[in-house]
């Protein structure tokens, strides 16, 4: 990673509450940038750093390069002072889990720094099924934005399943969820009307729509998967 990365240039504040948004980016939208205001408001932090994904355990194959999605959320945050974008997983070999990364910046941070890695309500329900999921919550404080409809009746069950395997009941304190306001845009939905040649100027920031209508960059990876190209 290049010095200016944000892993580097915030490691010396101390009593920091750092914010680290994972995720693809595939692409970067608007409910994405409103998750991370939220969070930062809510939640008191002085800094979201977001971490585009080379590799992820729980997606299927990449529609955009790890480089252009990484410069699409670079130009997405460039506006907000206390939003910045990390290089850590996309230049990390081999496929990146929340705990390894979580476990790699507390080992840059002082000690007094406090990290909330924000994701989706959603995606606690299979948090189960992530690497060492008792290391994310030992390290950090899992905040989860909850999106319009979604069902997490499921979702008690869920952390006293993973108390009851590692028999520590202050885990579920560490898991919190925080409303956002009704944005119903996903990336999968964007890549589909890409796909269908439909607009998406006003789904995502300004400087990320000229980007991808110039780029032509998505239309072309589904031709390629189409194709049998690509993969």
């Amino acid at each position: 990673m290049e010095s200016n990365d944000p892993v580097y240039s915030l490691s010396g504040r101390s009593g920091l509450r750092l914010g680290i948004m994972g995720g693809a980016f595939d692409p970067i939208h608007l409910a994405h940038l409103v998750a991370a205001d939220e969070a930062m408001a809510q939640f008191e932090l002085d800094e979201v750093v977001f971490m585009p994904t080379g590799g992820h355990p729980h997606k299927g194959p990449r529609t955009a390069a790890a480089e252009f999605r990484y410069l699409l959320a670079s130009v997405a945050t460039a506006s907000n002072p206390r939003f910045s974008v990390s290089r850590y997983e996309i230049e990390k070999q081999g496929t990146a889990y929340t705990a390894d990364t979580l476990e790699f910046l507390a080992a840059q941070f002082a000690p007094s720094t406090q990290l909330f890695f924000i994701t989706g309500a959603d995606a606690l329900l299979d948090l189960l099924t992530w690497k060492d999921p008792e290391k994310v919550l030992a390290l950090s404080t899992l905040v989860a934005a909850s999106r319009p409809g979604y069902d997490l009746s499921s979702l008690p069950d869920v952390l006293a399943k993973l108390v009851e395997l590692h028999g520590d009941a202050g885990l579920r304190g560490r898991v919190k969820l925080f409303a956002i306001p009704s944005l119903d845009i996903s990336s999968s939905m964007i890549r589909q009307r890409l796909r269908l040649g439909r607009p998406v100027r006003y789904l995502l920031p300004q400087g990320v729509a000229e980007l991808v209508e110039k780029s032509d960059h998505y239309r072309e990876a589904f031709s390629h998967q189409a194709s049998g190209e690509g993969e």
